[in-house]
């Protein structure tokens, strides 16, 4: 029988005790256990935020996604989506061929094609329109990220009509930022995270750039720096600041502009840096009703002039050396009167309009916070200098043995970009940062290489009526920065030349064009008919547009006179099943981002920072299994069809017949400049600027898929006027000339368009245009309530509706797919508790929200962290119920909604098609909105509205499944190789 008792100590050395195991159990984990047989890496594209990848692979299929350490913008981390790639790619929705509509147009009815029936169809169609009306295409492409080859391709091609997705994204930030100082957030800078001690973010969630943002405020919690957070919605990053201010949408400026008051009137300015980098000495003419009232007083050689005090007399504003005037009226040589820029600033801000009392009730922000955090602004810039011992010498040859910084930074995205008043809340918030003297200096708001750029910017726009000529390139690109009337595209009525209407008075100053108008003018014929639409991974049908229902219905009219669709010819790229596949006439298959090449170029977004110059590559990581091609190498092949030259040789055939990496390796925009910047010359050893080297993407791949130059510290700071920078920025390719980068805190530009439309110039707008023009076009920032909301009757309409992009997802993208789903397969109107429940609501019930322009019935759900006027949802989880492969019965489209349904692409009120947008850059103003709620009655309950006919599944496109069994190889791999 067995012993009972003691065991012997003996024993003990030999086996642990049953007592001891149970305790403490010994598990074999295997920490390095091998998860893929290859690694490759590449750039994810899960979101706008181009991330380095490791993407792991087995027998051929992605077995894992991890962030790449060495990448310089996500450094490692990785978000939800990044790592979820893997069922994007493993989507059911994923097109499979070329389709050709065989039905109604919106039916959603195709064969499949070949892919050279679909190219020789296309390059047929647009031969002949090349050859006649080039304006007749209307290319626009979405959320791509090649926009410097489609925006070239468009130029060769000749048409104006081409634009992406900014005009109804962040069009505000990029021109406000580009005509005020060279640089605007997002992609052109960023904080200095690691050392400023003061962060403000302006209409901030989970937006572009959101691992750098996570990575940077996680620094500022490490060193101690206060995080503020200005947001109507206390959600994602405003969850975790210091301080949330839950300010009403659409009145950022008007606080900005009450912390700028409160800044002069405390004397919290930086003077030196004001004279040093800005143009706030120079003389502004005062000479109300002529036609030089309110431009910079100028020498003969068109050189701006300054007021000497110590002389008495002006000088050109850009020499060194001179006692500078800040304010004071001066009389010129020539008898005009003239004040400082800085002068018009004071003069503005110190007036009682924009005192904290003043803003208060409408910013729903109470006068003493505004007043502290104005002192503590000022405390952190003027207090708590940082100071960095690394000296350097300015554009002028001065020595400065220090780098000197205000360590206050700041940020802002869409909830200041969608508005109606965006361009000049933004610029406001760019004068704020330069009055405090923190624009590219230690602590603050930094440049990105290859900004800062000059100011005003450049090129300017092509597609001037003269320019479009059949079978003829354009002499420039179709976007660019307007500098003046003279510079729109416009017919000499005032008659827009592109189809979206921009650079036109509608919109004179549209840097990334008015997508969102395309269609509704295209179906208006306004300003004229065109033959062919053709758009790449732009969801125009669904969420991409105000006014969903009505774009629908365009996109399928017929012209009663003739039968046919009055927009006739509509192709479409995409890589998945989406909404407004249904609405093609020709469909191109797309590959996912894990399937081909891609260039994240410096002559469009780069990943640079502010250490320095970067961009990155994707690499095929994985071959698709279905009959696609990437949009690049289908647009440079049509490009080589339709005979453009840049595409062909003299001979005629093909310039790059290995398709877009033969472009991105030799193609040049000029002398020694490609699409790439890294590992350029013959030997691969040119930085910026150098011949094509024939192994580029070799040594891309080799350094993992990115490259980056590191500035020495000396150029890191003050780059708009530090020599060795200009100068190295020059040698690189970056600038044409080492000349400083002057600050715009007036922008002259602007002025000049409101002169025209005082009467002034020989280009001026229709008189129905004049008194937008003149009321919106001013050089210093100004506040005006939101267009659609001044249009609004708000006591029938009281509260302000907008979305968020949620954490986990990114447009339209993310419902598709099946980990993601997991998370929010619907969405909810999200409701300030005490407003709800003053309504009568609670959490889950449904209610109808309705707009001067829709209605739609959603479920609710309360919360404390939203402003009381304010409701909100998240973007773009709502479907068409069949589209991107979802079941019929998916939550997407039966409980999900979008808020595009009560939004108008048109101005309410106006009756002549003037766009619900920004009236200077064209800015989609999708936060305008006002809405009200009412709940809806029980039997209501259940099911949003409106609702469409399911949309059918295209040719051997298969539902997604009922089970998912990705990794179930995996885990029978795993049982028998078990021992």
């Amino acid at each position: 029988m067995p012993r009972i008792g003691l065991a012997d100590p003996r024993e003990a050395d030999e086996r642990r005790s049953w007592l001891a195991d149970y305790f403490n159990p010994v598990e074999a984990v295997d920490t390095a256990a091998p998860v893929s047989d290859e690694v490759k890496y590449t750039t994810c594209y899960m979101c706008a935020c181009r991330c380095g990848i490791k993407v792991h692979i087995k027998d051929g299929d992605i077995r894992f996604i991890e962030g790449n350490k060495r990448h310089p913008v996500n450094r490692g981390v990785i978000c939800g989506k990044g790592s979820a790639g893997i069922m994007t790619q493993h989507s059911p929705a994923k097109l499979r061929k070329p389709l050709l509509r065989v039905g109604e147009r919106g039916k959603g009815e195709f064969r499949e094609i070949e892919w050279e029936e679909a190219l020789g169809m296309v390059a047929d169609r647009l031969t002949r329109i090349r050859q006649t009306d080039p304006r007749k295409l209307a290319f626009f492409t979405g959320r791509d990220q090649s926009q410097s080859l489609t925006g070239f391709w468009a130029a060769q091609f000749g048409t104006p009509n081409f634009a992406a997705h900014g005009g109804f994204c962040s069009v505000n930030m990029a021109a406000a930022g580009m005509y005020t100082m060279g640089g605007a957030f997002w992609e052109f800078g960023e904080p200095d995270w690691e050392r400023t001690r003061y962060f403000l973010m302006f209409g901030v969630a989970e937006d572009h750039d959101s691992n750098p943002i996570k990575i940077g405020l996680a620094h500022l919690k490490n060193h101690g720096a206060k995080f503020v957070s200005v947001n109507p919605v206390k959600t994602g990053y405003s969850a975790i600041a210091d301080e949330w201010i839950g300010i009403t949408p659409g009145t950022d400026g008007l606080f900005v502009m009450a912390l700028i008051h409160e800044l002069i009137k405390a004397e919290r300015i930086d003077l030196e840096f004001l004279v040093r980098y800005t143009n706030a000495t120079w003389l502004v003419v005062q000479n109300p009703g002529g036609a030089d009232d309110g431009l910079f007083a100028r020498d003969e050689s068109g050189a701006p002039l300054a007021w000497d005090k110590d002389k008495q007399s002006a000088v050109d504003a850009r020499d060194t050396g001179f006692s500078p005037s800040l304010v004071g009226e001066v009389t010129l040589p020539d008898g005009r009167r003239a004040v400082p820029v800085f002068h018009t600033i004071a003069a503005r801000y110190l007036e009682p309009e924009y005192a904290p009392e003043a803003v208060a009730g409408k910013c729903g922000i109470d006068a003493a916070t505004i007043r502290r955090i104005a002192a503590e602004i000022a405390h952190t810039a003027f207090e708590e200098p940082l100071v960095i011992d690394q000296p350097w010498t300015d554009w002028a040859g001065y020595r400065h043995e220090k780098m000197v910084g205000r360590p206050v930074a700041m940020h802002a995205m869409r909830g200041i970009s969608a508005h109606s008043n965006g361009f000049q809340t933004c610029r406001a918030i760019h004068v704020l940062q330069i009055l405090l003297g923190t624009i590219d200096v230690p602590g603050g708001w930094r440049y990105k290489s290859p900004y800062p750029r000059q100011t005003p910017p450049g090129p300017k726009p092509a597609g001037k009526l003269e320019q479009i000529q059949p079978g003829k390139p354009l002499p420039g690109v179709p976007l660019g920065y307007p500098m003046g009337p003279e510079d729109l595209l416009v017919h000499p009525d005032g008659k827009p030349v592109r189809i979206d209407k921009a650079y036109s008075w509608d919109a004179p100053i549209a840097a990334h064009g008015l997508m969102q108008m395309v269609i509704t003018n295209a179906w208006k014929g306004d300003p004229y008919p065109i033959d062919t639409l053709f758009m790449y991974m732009a969801n125009m049908a669904w969420n991409s547009s105000m006014n969903t229902k009505s774009v629908m219905e365009m996109l399928t009219d017929r012209d009663p006179a003739t039968g046919e669709y009055k927009i006739p010819f509509f192709v479409y790229a995409d890589a998945y099943a989406s909404e407004t596949v249904a609405f093609a006439d020709l469909v191109l298959p797309d590959t996912t981002y894990l399937e081909r090449w891609d260039c994240i170029s410096l002559l469009d977004r780069p990943i640079g920072g502010a250490e320095g110059p970067g961009d990155s590559i994707r690499q095929p990581v994985i071959k698709p299994n279905r009959d696609v091609r990437p949009f690049q190498d289908v647009l440079i092949d049509l490009g080589a069809r339709l005979g453009l030259p840049a595409f062909t040789k003299p001979d005629g055939t093909a310039k790059f017949p290995g398709g877009y990496p033969d472009y991105i390796v030799n193609h040049e925009r000029k002398p020694g400049i490609g699409p790439l910047a890294g590992f350029r010359g013959e030997d691969g050893k040119s930085v910026g600027k150098g011949a094509p080297n024939p192994r580029q993407l070799e040594m891309y791949i080799e350094n993992q898929c990115f490259w980056k130059h590191e500035l020495p510290l000396e150029q890191q700071y003050f780059k708009h006027s530090n020599k060795a920078y200009l100068d190295s920025a020059v040698a690189m390719g970056l600038l044409d000339t080492p000349e400083p980068i002057i600050m715009q805190l007036y922008v002259e530009p602007l002025q000049k368009f409101r002169l025209a439309a005082e009467g002034h110039g020989a280009v001026q707008p229709p008189a129905d245009k004049r008194e937008r023009v003149r009321k919106h076009f001013d050089p210093l920032p100004i506040w005006y309530a939101p267009l659609e909301e001044q249009a609004t009757e708000t006591a029938t309409y009281p509260l302000h509706a907008i979305t968020q992009r949620p954490m986990p997802m990114y447009h339209s993208w993310g419902t598709q797919n099946a980990w993601l789903r997991q998370i929010y397969a619907r969405n909810r109107l999200y409701v300030n508790r005490r407003t709800g429940e003053g309504l009568g609501l609670a959490d889950d019930d449904w209610a109808w929200v309705t707009s001067p322009h829709g209605r739609i019935k959603v479920q609710v759900k309360l919360m404390e962290g939203t402003s009381t006027n304010t409701v909100w949802t998240w973007n773009a989880i709502g479907k068409r119920r069949g589209a991107w492969a979802l079941k019929t019965d998916a939550p997407e489209g039966n409980q999900g909604f979008l808020l595009n349904h009560l939004i108008s692409e048109v101005l309410p009120g106006t009756g002549d098609g003037t766009p619900n947008a920004d009236p200077i850059t064209g800015q989609a103003a999708w936060y305008d909105v006002m809405v009200r709620i009412e709940k809806a009655a029980p039997e209501e309950f259940g099911e949003t509205s409106p609702m469409f006919d399911p949309q059918p599944l295209p040719p051997n496109v298969q539902p997604a499944p009922d089970t998912l069994r990705y990794g179930a190889l995996f885990r029978a791999e795993r049982r028998r190789n078990r021992p």
